[in-house]
């Protein structure tokens, strides 16, 4: 009876182990959490974005801000810790999008004073018209 149990143990074993290491490669694969490729993608556009609408001569600061973050979002990724590499990537597209905000302000005020500019010569020249007559 008791080399029956034997060869019964020696013919499931095969099985159990295999099931064991489908097992331990199940949990390994849903410890490592998933790159967040959306948020790198948003901020990398986001960037790309602000350089277009000339964010360096404007807001500099803040578009290199953008770079450095999103530098550490990838090696953070490289590190397998996900989770900081969403917090970064979120924070470089957010300071990509105050670049833009701030390249935005900077030029409209110079749309505003140059406007300001064309109105006094208007005034001028309308004074100045109004004193030949």
């Amino acid at each position: 009876m008791h080399k029956s149990r034997q060869a019964a143990f020696l013919r499931r074993l095969p099985a159990t182990v295999g099931m064991a290491v489908i097992a331990l490669m199940l949990a390994a694969c849903a410890s490592t959490p998933v790159a967040p490729t959306s948020s790198l993608e948003a901020a990398r556009n986001a960037i790309a974005s602000a350089e277009q609408s000339d964010a360096r001569q404007y807001a500099g600061g803040e578009l290199d801000e953008a770079s450095r973050k999103l530098a550490q979002a990838e090696r953070a990724v490289a590190a397998e810790r996900m989770n900081e590499a969403e917090h970064l990537a979120h924070q470089s597209r957010i300071a990509a999008e105050l670049a833009m905000a701030r390249t935005a302000a900077a030029k409209a005020a110079e749309v505003n004073r140059q406007m300001g500019r064309d109105a006094d010569a208007l005034n001028e020249e309308m004074k100045r018209m109004g004193e030949q007559r």
